[in-house]
């Protein structure tokens, strides 16, 4: 049986801002040799709508890891869950971002 992927959560360190950034979900898979893929980051608020400001900050985290080399981030998908929904910029942003919200999260979607 293969290895499955790893989930998790954690602080993404960016030596140039020296500072730390949270990420609520991360998705690590597994690589035959290589870098292990970072499948997804994700950030989760219940009772903020969120919006493009959400996106970016995920956006420069996977920059900050790709430049870390540890990581393959060539697929890395962006993930934001909320409670309250997201605004009309975050609605239309591209399709490397996925926007969970509660009717989607249970299956009412």
């Amino acid at each position: 049986m293969g290895e499955l992927p790893c989930v998790g959560h954690g602080v993404v360190h960016d030596p140039k801002a020296r500072i730390g950034h949270e990420v609520d979900v991360a998705v690590i898979g597994v690589a035959d040799g290589g870098k292990p893929p970072l499948l997804a980051i994700g950030e989760a608020k219940w009772n903020d709508t969120m919006g493009i400001a959400h996106i970016e900050r995920l956006r420069h985290i996977r920059d900050v890891i790709a430049a870390s080399g540890r990581y393959d981030t060539t697929r890395t998908r962006l993930v934001c869950f909320s409670g309250t929904g997201f605004n009309g910029k975050a609605l239309t942003a591209s399709s490397d971002v996925h926007l969970i919200d509660l009717p989607a999260l249970y299956g009412r979607a």
